[in-house]
């Protein structure tokens, strides 16, 4: 694979990407690169190539290489705005250049005093061709010091067979500068996400969707007409995203929104892949978002967006009443967070706290405050700032990642309703409602009137939202991804919403919605007494004794656990520690924190999990390389053991926890012995650092199928295993399990997921360790007595399933579970595993 080293294009100071004050930069966007402070005005050639794109307002130049490398260079930021003043190109489109030959001279003062900054980004665009990217640091010369270090990947196809073509009406550009390097990575990052060719075409030229350089080519002007052109299995899908967002620019600033084209199918083929679509009129299908049977009538919500003037009085003016009305946001915000901890609701705050980070995020309020100054209106720039980075984050491809979007845009209608003085609009819902939206906002999940809304189905958002963990909360059936179609259901539709099949029933008959309401009135009271006997043990009818415990992320959930039943926590997600923060935790926060969840639980067991980030789940303070496929790469124990100081301090504080009967540490996503025996040597280390004399478990997380399969060689080393079937399952079944269209078949229920835990307990059993598990099935009422019969020894479950799960324990015999578990080793689908333990409605 050939090996390409970029030179230094300016005298200057290097920075990492993620310092860049630009969500679109920093996140990565456009690619992966580096960032240089200048010290001269001479851009220069970093490689020798072709000049194969150069901005019409001449801040950008990109040069693809003989190997096919894209290196775009872009000088300053937002200096797409000067409109060519300040710049002078030194080449043309088309033309050869070699290592250090000038490209734009630039002046530094008048743009040091008119432009964002001078910072200047060396991007790779077409990361897709490169195998690792390795950037240098320090000052740097131009033409003489290496900056980067590239290996290129082994060429692949990347055609897309069969699907349908689709081509949109013609869409006008109303971006003021065009389509310049920000909102083409915004519509390239979106792009992405299908497995369609797409493509953007103006009269003859085409250019891919999916590249930046590609799309900058077309120099496609305010004003320009364009169409979109998709090919294959879902090319409709991606029509009919992606046309609305260039129509209205991007989230790019002072970008004046188009309405949406329409579409015109050119020649329809069969789409080979598989959709989770109902053939049954009546029957619509989504994700299960929180479970629940209710029967009600539909109500469509239609979110109005609020008129904001584009121009502001003078700066100084404008930035206070910004200021003024992010304050009052704060302050409803701690009122809602008192209240909700008063109704002992730790889960429903902690969300809310999460929206007062988010009221702070520096670059928010930098991208807003960048708006003022250039004479916008404070709610203008406000709704410029939080839009265009919630379309950001909605373009990502982690799904936990992109369901934050619904949070900003909550936060920024918060503040944008105080601007504007318009209240947020609360809808007068008639009782026994089933809510319709294309989205919820956590505040408008929060603020449902549950005498009046017996659940609700979304468009948008997944199983890992936050609109679902306030669903859950508030007990409320919930569907989410559901099919857009949904939203031309009349209003005052009779429905049935089955939360935990992810469906929405029409027109159900008389018969049906008796039989409904009688089983959800048999929930209720079902309910009651599970909460009621939740302090007893979750025993067997023939005695054989299960432990049941909690997955919490903090000490109030803990309170809550103890609460309803909890023998103890099997799983603290201490990421939560690590997480919305700008560096990383000290060995003192973390032992306090962790004591104080081990003094919650009154000497019952504890069971930390050391920190699982990375690829997937970035950390501001720990930059990693962007990768094309996070859930495969540096995460979990592979970026513990990459980065030493962070786990050794996690570790020793862990280490330091005292006054629980049984304290223990597991390790995420182990997949070798190697990995496993070099942290066990870890730990010995700092027992020894710390004194501590108490014994502590260290175990491992079971979520890949090569630990499921050497479970007897990990036993022998282990002191115990906790089966995290979230991830196990997707990695069986090669489904990410936040993806809306796959995740109702991604299924742990599935035979061959049931194998692999019923491996683990062979395995570890045979050593006398035990094995717990912690994913999502163990809170599912139908897999108990499977996963009870398979030989599994502790279930660590959601704070509010506890009641319910001690009693499904309580409901079966030992003889019985076996009898479930051996049949659903047979069975020949998640769905026919499921059939066996039917649920009572």
């Amino acid at each position: 694979m050939p090996r390409i080293e970029l030179v230094a294009p300016l005298d200057g100071v290097m920075l990492p990407l993620e310092q860049v004050p630009d969500p679109v930069f920093a996140g990565k966007m456009v690619g992966d690169g580096v960032s240089i402070d200048p010290l001269n005005q001479l851009l220069t050639a970093p490689c020798a190539g072709t000049i194969s794109q150069l901005h019409r307002a001449g801040h950008a130049v990109t040069v693809t290489s003989p190997e096919g490398l894209e290196v775009m260079l872009h000088v300053g930021l937002d200096t797409v705005m000067l409109k060519g003043e300040g710049f002078e190109p030194k080449v043309k489109e088309g033309q050869s250049v070699a290592v250090g030959d000038p490209l734009i001279a630039f002046d530094a003062q008048m743009l040091a005093l008119r432009a964002k900054s001078l910072l200047t980004q060396v991007i790779v665009t077409n990361s897709d061709t490169v195998a690792s990217l390795t950037p240098a640091t320090g000052t740097v010369s131009a033409g003489r010091d290496i900056i980067m270090t590239v290996e290129m990947a082994a060429a692949s196809e990347q055609a897309v067979q069969g699907g349908e073509m689709i081509v949109s009406e013609a869409i006008v550009i109303p971006n003021p500068t065009g389509l310049h390097a920000r909102p083409a990575a915004v519509l390239s990052n979106m792009a992405k996400k299908f497995a369609s060719r797409v493509l953007l075409q103006r009269g003859e030229d085409q250019a891919n969707a999916k590249s930046v350089v590609s799309i900058m080519r077309l120099n496609l002007e305010q004003g320009a007409k364009v169409q979109i052109v998709a090919e294959g299995p879902d090319a409709a899908e991606a029509i009919n995203t992606l046309a609305p967002e260039l129509a209205a620019g991007l989230g790019d600033e002072g970008t004046p929104p188009a309405p949406a084209p329409a579409t015109t199918v050119i020649k329809p083929v069969a789409a080979p892949v598989p959709k989770p679509r109902s053939n049954d009129p009546n029957l619509i299908l989504g994700v299960s978002a929180s479970p629940g049977l209710a029967v009600g009538s539909v109500f469509q919500l239609k979110r109005t967006e609020i008129e904001v003037p584009e121009t502001g009085a003078d700066p100084h003016t404008e930035r206070r009443r910004l200021d003024d009305a992010i304050d009052v946001a704060k302050v409803q915000l701690e009122a809602l967070q008192a209240e909700l901890h008063a109704q002992a609701d730790p889960s429903k705050a902690a969300i809310f706290a999460a929206h007062m980070e988010l009221l702070e995020d520096p670059d928010l309020i930098d991208v807003a405050e960048s708006a003022i100054a250039k004479g916008k209106s404070a709610e203008y720039a406000w709704q410029q700032a939080y839009s265009s980075q919630a379309l950001q984050l909605e373009a990502l491809p982690n799904e936990l990642l992109a369901a934050r979007a619904s949070d900003l845009r909550d936060v920024g209608r918060r503040v944008l309703s105080t601007l504007t003085g318009q209240p947020l609009e609360q809808p007068d819902m008639p009782e026994g409602t089933i809510l319709i939206a294309e989205d919820l906002t956590p505040s408008d999940t929060a603020s449902l009137d549950r005498n009046r809304v017996v659940g609700f189905c979304t468009v948008g958002g997944g199983a890992t939202s936050h609109v679902a963990i306030l669903a859950r909360a508030l007990d409320l059936p919930a569907v989410a991804g559901i099919e857009p179609h949904a939203l031309d259901v009349a209003p005052g539709t009779m429905v049935v919403i089955d939360g935990a099949r992810g469906t929405l029933r029409l027109n159900p008959d008389t018969d049906e919605v008796e039989r409904i309401r009688q089983a959800t009135e048999r929930a209720e009271a079902k309910r009651r007494a599970d909460i009621a006997a939740a302090h007893e043990d979750a025993t067997t009818t023939d005695g054989h004794r299960i432990e049941v415990v909690a997955n919490v992320g903090g000490v109030a959930e803990a309170e809550e656990a103890v609460r309803l039943g909890g023998e103890g926590v099997g799983l603290l997600r201490s990421e939560f520690l690590f997480l919305e923060r700008a560096t990383a935790p000290t060995e003192q926060e973390q032992r306090t924190i962790y004591q104080n969840v081990s003094d919650a639980l009154e000497q019952r067991p504890l069971i930390i999990r050391t920190l699982d980030v990375g690829g997937d789940k970035p950390l501001p303070y720990l930059p990693l390389p962007r990768e094309e496929n996070p859930f495969l790469g540096v995460r979990g124990v592979r970026l513990a053991i990459d980065r030493p100081e962070i786990l050794r301090t996690q570790i020793r504080a862990i280490l330091q926890v005292r006054g629980c009967s049984r304290l223990g540490m597991m390790f995420p996503m182990i997949s070798s012995l190697e990995e496993f025996r070099s942290l066990k040597a870890v730990v010995e280390e700092e027992i020894g650092t710390t004194g501590r004399r108490e014994p502590v478990q260290v175990g491992i997380m079971v979520e890949v199928p090569s630990a499921a399969v050497m479970a007897e060689q990990f036993a022998r080393e282990a002191d115990f295993f906790s089966i995290g079937t979230n991830d196990l399952t997707q990695y069986t079944l090669a489904m990410d399990r936040g993806h809306p269209k796959l995740a109702p078949l991604a299924d742990a229920m599935n035979p061959a997921v049931l194998k692999l835990i019923g491996q683990t307990v062979e395995g570890a059993h045979a050593h006398g360790k035990w094995v717990g598990v912690c994913g999502g099935i163990a809170s599912d009422e139908q897999a108990v007595p499977i996963l009870v019969g398979l030989g599994v020894d502790e279930l660590s479950v959601s704070v509010p399933a506890l009641p319910s799960i001690k009693a499904a324990v309580r409901q079966y015999s030992m003889s019985q579970c076996r009898e479930f578990a051996e049949k659903a080793l047979r069975a020949d689908s998640a769905a026919e595993v499921r059939a066996l333990v039917p649920l009572d409605y």
